[in-house]
This record gives C-alpha cells, structure tokens and sequence, in this order.
C-alpha cells in the first residue's frame, strides 16, 4: 500500500534531507562538522559517486550513437531502486501520471481491465459505456498488437501505457476473439474513464454483498454511500441483516483509505500501526467510535490476490474479531510505501515501513490465513459441487436400517433423494446468490449462520 505525499509541498523523510546534505558536502568539498573528529568515521555511501561519473562519461563520448541523457539518469536511478525490495520504484513523470490517475479513480484510456493469461494479454472485464463496449470488446479477447506494437508477452505495465493517454486521442487494437480466425481491429477514442472502487447489491434476504476492487481515493465515500443506501433500501422489513464485505482479488492502495474502510466497523481499539528501521514505531491508527456502523454480522472474503490495503481491512477486522475471514490465505505484501515526488516530475515509490495487525502480527510474506480456508472451485467441479446435496444422512445410505418408531412412514425410495427435488433447509436464502461462485456462496452461508445465532434471521 502507498502514502501519498501532499502535491505541493512534498514531505521529504528526514533521511533523505540528511542524504542531500551530504550530497552538497561531496560536490563541494567545504562542509565540516566540528564534531567530526568525536565521531567514529564510516565509508561514505557517496565515494562510488566518481565511478559513475566516469562511466556516464565514457558512455557519452564514446558509445556508438548520441545517447539520451534523461533515458541514461533515469535508467541509472531505476538500477539503484532495483537492488532494494520489488515494491520499491522508480517512476518516470509519465509512470508517476498513471499512478497519480488510478490512485484518483479516474484516467484516459478505453475503458477495460486486463490480465495475462497463458504468455496473452487478455480482456477480463469491460467497462459498461466505455469506448471499448462500444466497440463491442468482450471479456475473453486476446491482444494481437496495440499501435502496431506486438502484444504476445508485452508486460501489462507497458500495454497500461500505450492504452492509457490524453481523451480524444487514438489507439489502435487487434485483438483475436477464441477460434475465429479473423482478427477484430479497432481505432478507439480515449476517454475520461472513471472507476468505481465499490459494487454492491442487497439480496432478499436483507444481506449486503459489497464488492471493493481497489483502496483509491474515492473508495471510503463509495462505501459509505453504498451501505447508507442498504440501510435505506431494507428499513420497511426490518434493517440490514449482515454485510459480506469482497476483497477478493484487491490489489490494495491507499493506507488512508484501509484504516477508514476498518473504522467503519471498529468503535475501538487499534487498525494497524507501521514501524520503520530497527523497529522503530512510526504511527499507530485506531478506531474512533463516532460513525461506526451497527455491529451487523460482518464476513470477509479474501484470496491470493488480497493484498496490502486489503490485508491490513481482513487482518484488523479479523484480530479484534468483528469478522469471519473465508477464503484462501492472502497474498502476504506487509509493507508501506511512500510517495516521493522529484523535481522534474518523476517519482521515488519508497519502502520505508512494515505494518502490524492490532495483536502485533507481521503478515509479511506470511500473508492473512482464513478462519475458514474455501477453495475456490471452477468448470466441472464447481457445476458438481452445486449439484450434489448439502448433507447427508444414514437415511441416504442404501439398505439403511428403518427406525421402528417410523413404521408408517413412507419406504426409504420415496422420500427426497439425490435425483429427486428437495426443500431447502432455509427457506429464506437467496437460492440465486452467487450460483457461479463457490467461495462467495460458502462465505454467504456462513454469514447466514451467524446471522441466525444472532437472531436476526
């Protein structure tokens, strides 16, 4: 997850002041303390400095075409921020742009999701009134080439960039659509896209399923908004009945907006604290009282691509026990970044701290482990699982031994089998929820079950 530095007056961490300090007194040669004498000397991180001065310069005069200084310094400072841990980044001004844009919820582009499925760029989510749906794009497209360019195993950070760009300009797409042989070639128009980081829908029986994609600025208001409206919309049949919170698959965001989104369900206690080198403790969030919602039964839904935001939401709601957490375990990213704009417009997105969990747990590499591990299941196997009973019995079992207390009762083969309709146990649950997703379907069971041992279902 990131923090994000304010815009216009960029708040440099104390080291780095330090660092430009003694950057001065390299080229300078002039700045003493009195002190120094008192303190034990240390090899200046600084003294490799006249290498690379000597290697830019034989780079300059003698590499067979004129090089590109920018594209030198800037290359330079990525190979520096390359040795340090893989969420640590350098960020050119238009890499900084497209951060800034998803963290704001909005950017030019077309109006698509994409991923990387087998070595192919591919389309897994359109954009509903999106030049992209317009052009009649479907999730399932592979990518051919974008601006000519090949697409077969372009890295998904350079197919953003040459997507995303200024509303009303050009780019042209060919992409291939399963076994049809022909192309499908497109010239879409860039536009102002705008991403909801929140979809939610009240089921009939009072449970809110909130879906959260992603922790950018807009994410805490849209969940606000979304949970007002459920109130709202179940207040003539009694009030909502619990709230399954979808953070499968959120690849996390702003630090801000995770401990907001906990303090929508926390009245007390601590969300998440960051400490920074030798462990030292750099700040503590806790949950203020004012605001917090009801104490509905609250289940959380988590996968291997819950990660950062994401974890400290499950991991916080989880240690102060406010939540069930299902699914598989998370991805494990327990670290912060911060922001650090430059001079001529690029970025440093710097690792300076690791959080902790309310009960003081790293999740580091180790990631959120579920209250209730479920698989998610797809295909045949997830067609199976729906189909086969929710339980079984010894009345099930053939040749079973009739209870002589039901001598009247109707024979073993004429009562509800597995080939025969059968009444659900809970004739209040939605039958319709989530037929094609199994974890989300387990998780909503759950969540009814806490509900009913609640009594409010």
């Amino acid at each position: 997850m990131v923090t994000k530095h304010n815009k216009c007056r960029p708040r440099f961490p104390r080291f780095v002041g330090i660092a430009l300090l003694a950057a001065v007194a390299f080229a300078g040669g002039a700045l003493v303390s009195p002190l120094a004498s008192a303190v034990p000397r240390r090899a200046s991180p600084y003294r490799n400095l006249g290498i690379f001065a000597r290697a830019l310069a034989h780079i300059e005069a003698s590499y067979v075409e004129e090089p590109n200084q920018d594209e030198l310094v800037y290359g330079a400072i990525r190979g520096m921020v390359s040795t340090l841990d893989p969420h640590s980044a350098f960020m050119d001004p238009e890499e900084y742009r497209i951060l800034t844009s998803d963290t704001e919820g909005r950017f030019g582009g077309i109006g698509v999701e994409i991923d990387v499925r087998d070595g192919w760029l591919t389309v897994v989510a359109v954009f509903e009134g999106g030049p992209a749906a317009r052009a009649g794009i479907l999730p399932g497209d592979q990518f051919l080439t974008i601006d000519n360019y090949r697409a077969r195993d372009m890295p998904i950070e350079q197919a953003v960039r040459r997507m995303r760009g200024e509303p009303g300009t050009i780019v042209r797409l060919r992409l291939r659509r399963g076994a049809e042989a022909r192309a499908i070639e497109v010239a879409l128009t860039r536009e102002i896209i705008r991403v909801e980081a929140i979809d939610s829908r009240v089921l009939g029986d009072r449970i809110v399923y909130v879906r959260m994609k992603a922790f950018q600025e807009t994410t805490t208001r849209e969940l606000r908004r979304a949970l007002d409206a459920a109130v709202q919309a179940t207040h003539s049949r009694g009030g909502v009945r619990g709230v399954l919170l979808d953070l499968r698959d959120n690849p996390g965001g702003l630090l801000d907006e995770a401990v907001l989104v906990a303090d929508e369900f926390l009245d007390r206690g601590v969300i998440v604290s960051t400490r920074g080198r030798g462990g030292q403790l750099l700040n503590e969030a806790r949950a203020q009282a004012a605001g917090t919602r009801p104490r509905w039964p609250l289940v959380v839904l988590v996968n291997g691509y819950s990660a950062s935001a994401a974890e400290i939401v499950a991991g916080a709601l989880q240690d102060q026990r406010r939540a069930v957490v299902v699914g598989t375990r998370s991805f494990g990213k327990g670290s912060v970044q911060n922001i650090i704009e430059l001079a001529d417009g690029s970025a440093l997105k710097l690792t300076v701290a690791r959080y902790f969990t309310p009960s003081g747990r790293s999740i580091q590499a180790e990631g959120i482990v579920p209250d209730m591990v479920v698989e998610q299941l797809e295909g045949a196997a997830l067609e199976a699982a729906m189909q086969r009973r929710e339980d079984v019995s010894e009345a099930d079992l053939d040749r079973h031994l009739a209870n002589p207390a039901q001598r009247g009762a109707p024979p073993a083969a004429a009562r509800p089998g597995r080939d025969q309709p059968r009444t659900t146990a809970d004739p209040a649950a939605d039958t319709t929820a989530f037929r094609d997703d199994f974890q989300a379907r387990m998780a909503y069971q759950v969540l009814r079950a806490m509900a009913r041992s609640r009594g409010t279902l």
